[in-house]
């Protein structure tokens, strides 16, 4: 049972499975203990359930949590953000690190409902569940290299993070908040393939899932970029080249990039 006499170093408002992630990540990389980290939820059942799976102290409003820590992390929907502060009347002071993970949501949004905390805006993706996410960041106006530093290690404990401009936070919505669907839609029509071909389900999964944790690492450990990396694969004559001209009669490349600037697009327009 949580004390209201207690404090935390961090706090969620929201514990669905994006803040679940990310305080799972933050325990498994020693970030945080799970004395140290709070949360809040409207539902009994998912308090119940996260103070148990968790270990954290769980609280009913998000005014507990501000009450009771430096640093909150919304992560709550975005259209739930007005409400927040104009019908629950949450505050936050000059004290506050406000770290917002709502998509779409600029930080002059935020400060002016409060002006006087300091936000960080966070774009990270729902890959922070395995410690592979890949997250973007930028600070707000009174947001102080101190900060930055701590919303770095707190995203990088839950895979990669990159500190961006605001104005770029929307193409990372699109690069890599929305892309892993993209990629499972791929990967999912690959796997059908397989299935049609012999391969029992499960193997072709495997084989499908594996590639594409080993197409990441060669991109991230080797330093050659994807044309090269294509290159890399492709023989004159050989297999894979076959499959390429199909990709490219198909126009693959325009079909990708339209699927990310319609992300792009809704992001933008769902800013305050």
């Amino acid at each position: 049972m949580a004390s209201d006499n207690m404090t935390a170093k961090i706090g969620f408002i929201g514990a669905g499975r994006m803040a679940e992630a990310m305080i799972r990540g933050l325990i498994s990389e020693d970030v945080y203990s799970e004395d140290e980290i709070i949360a809040c939820a409207p539902s009994k059942a998912t308090r119940d359930r996260i103070a148990s799976e968790l270990g954290i102290a769980m609280f009913k409003t998000a005014s507990d949590i501000s009450r009771l820590t430096d640093v909150a992390v919304i992560a709550v929907k975005p259209g739930h953000i007005a409400g927040l502060f104009t019908e629950e009347k949450l505050t936050f002071g000059p004290k506050h690190l406000v770290i917002s993970i709502a998509a779409g949501i600029r930080i002059s949004t935020l400060e002016s409902y409060v002006p006087d905390a300091r936000i960080v805006r966070a774009m990270p993706n729902h890959c922070c569940m395995v410690l592979e996410g890949a997250s973007g960041y930028s600070g707000g106006t009174r947001a102080t290299d101190r900060d930055i530093e701590l919303v770095d290690r707190i995203l990088s404990s839950v895979g990669l993070a990159a500190e961006v401009r605001e104005d770029d936070l929307d193409a990372v919505t699109g690069m890599s908040g929305s892309s892993p669907a993209f990629m499972y839609m791929f990967a999912d029509a690959i796997i059908d393939i397989g299935k049609k071909n012999g391969l029992p389900g499960d193997v072709a999964a495997d084989l499908v899932a594996q590639s594409l944790v080993g197409a990441g690492r060669m991109m991230l450990e080797t330093g050659m970029t994807p044309k090269e990396l294509i290159d890399s694969v492709c023989s004159p004559g050989g297999t894979t080249i076959e499959g390429i001209k199909v990709l490219d009669e198909k126009d693959m490349r325009s079909t990708v990039c339209e699927a990310i600037e319609a992300v792009i697009k809704k992001s933008k327009s769902m800013g305050g």
